[in-house]
């Protein structure tokens, strides 16, 4: 059947996400390569019965292998407070009094500072060890199955966990915030399923693979590409002080915000330095820490400091200036043991999906034309 020219599948990323070949789907779902290769590159709408064959061998629901795209509807909102005009302006939208409100999503309300909602609640810890005796506060625990907890810095992730929603309404995505080598050390400590982390290696010039064999030894794991971010230094807008370079920051007396060890920005900021041959203490506000992507804009758009190292996406959402410095290779990292749990399947097989991509491509600053691949078996 020729293909419905509104028919999109992301077939492929999750076929080879599972290591199959086209020869190797094509043998269990009892179809010809030649019919796998036609899906996916999109010459050929498959049957229902194709259709349900695929999605029994892969382990996953039909809608997510195959959807309609349509023409998305426009509408018109009020600003519910002013915003720039000259910049992508990501909103949040709601129906009030009869009309469409847009709230913008910039700067801090770009981020969600809801109290977390508890599941239980701590009734008697063991003092010889860290085992904690928890009293649940509802008795949904097929909800605390369903979850998938997630380390990393990226605020990409908390897009990503948010659209899946839409598919998975059972699935949970627990984010813990942690830097990059927080993440890792995170998951090999068993406390969690998947680590984010964009470290660069300048020594094989890879990004996470040597770090991920350094700290994981001989377990094995999958690396799984989220996208390319622009990291680089954030400045005032319109850059008053005109800097150009770090070199250029340090000899002006600019300030800057710094981000802990472990984390992806403040390696970025010591392997510019020292490529710029410049000593750390000569920086001004080396040894000011902050803890996020957020804090060091923050701090930026308050007047804190003059300059810090985070990313485009959010220099823009602060609406602050940018200097490329880097584009950089943020990782999913998945022990190979949980890549058979059904939450984690679902989660990963979101990632080919249009609406967590068009939530990514509006960012500014985000490549995800990698993204689902699997960039590395360790």
């Amino acid at each position: 059947m020729k293909q419905d020219t509104n028919l999109r599948n992301n077939l492929k990323s999750i076929r080879t996400r599972l290591g199959m070949s086209q020869q190797d789907l094509a043998n269990i779902a009892g179809v010809t390569r030649q019919t796998i290769s036609g899906i996916e590159s999109e010459q050929y709408a498959p049957s229902v019965a194709i259709t349900l064959r695929l999605a029994k061998s892969l382990g996953c629901q039909v809608e997510d292998l195959f959807w309609i795209e349509q023409e998305l509807p426009e509408i018109t909102a009020i600003l519910a407070k002013p915003a720039p005009q000259n910049q992508q302006l990501r909103v949040s939208l709601a129906r009030v009094g009869g009309q469409w409100i847009a709230y913008p999503l910039i700067g801090k309300d770009a981020f969600r500072q809801d109290m977390i909602p508890a599941d239980g609640e701590g009734v008697k810890q063991n003092a010889d060890t860290n085992k904690l005796q928890i009293r649940l506060l509802d008795d949904n625990i097929a909800a605390l199955h369903n979850t998938v907890v997630i380390a990393g810095c990226s605020p990409v992730i908390s897009l990503w966990a948010k659209a899946t929603e839409r598919w998975h309404p059972q699935l949970r995505v627990q984010y813990n915030f942690a830097n990059s080598m927080s993440a890792l050390y995170s998951l090999s400590r068993g406390e969690a399923h998947i680590a984010g982390m964009h470290l660069y290696h300048p020594q094989s010039g890879e990004y996470n693979i040597p770090f991920v064999r350094e700290v994981l030894g001989k377990r094995e794991a999958v690396l799984i590409t989220l996208g390319f971010w622009e990291e680089g230094l954030i400045l005032k807008f319109g850059n008053p002080l005109g800097i150009k370079t770090l070199t250029n920051l340090v000899e002006i007396g600019a300030t800057i915000v710094n981000r802990e060890v472990g984390s992806g920005s403040r390696l970025l900021l010591e392997q510019t330095l020292e490529k710029e041959q410049v000593p750390f203490n000569q920086v001004l506000g080396f040894d000011n820490i902050l803890y996020s992507h957020q804090d060091v804009a923050q701090a930026v758009a308050n007047g804190v400091a003059d300059a810090g190292i985070s990313t485009a996406s959010v220099a823009t959402a602060f609406g602050l200036g940018f200097i490329p410095l880097r584009q950089s290779r943020y990782d999913l990292v998945i022990l190979k043991e949980y890549l058979e749990e059904a939450p984690v399947q679902q989660l990963l097989g979101t990632l080919g999906h249009r609406l967590v991509h068009s939530q990514l491509e509006i960012l500014g600053g985000y490549d995800i034309s990698k993204l689902g691949e699997v960039v590395a078996t360790i």
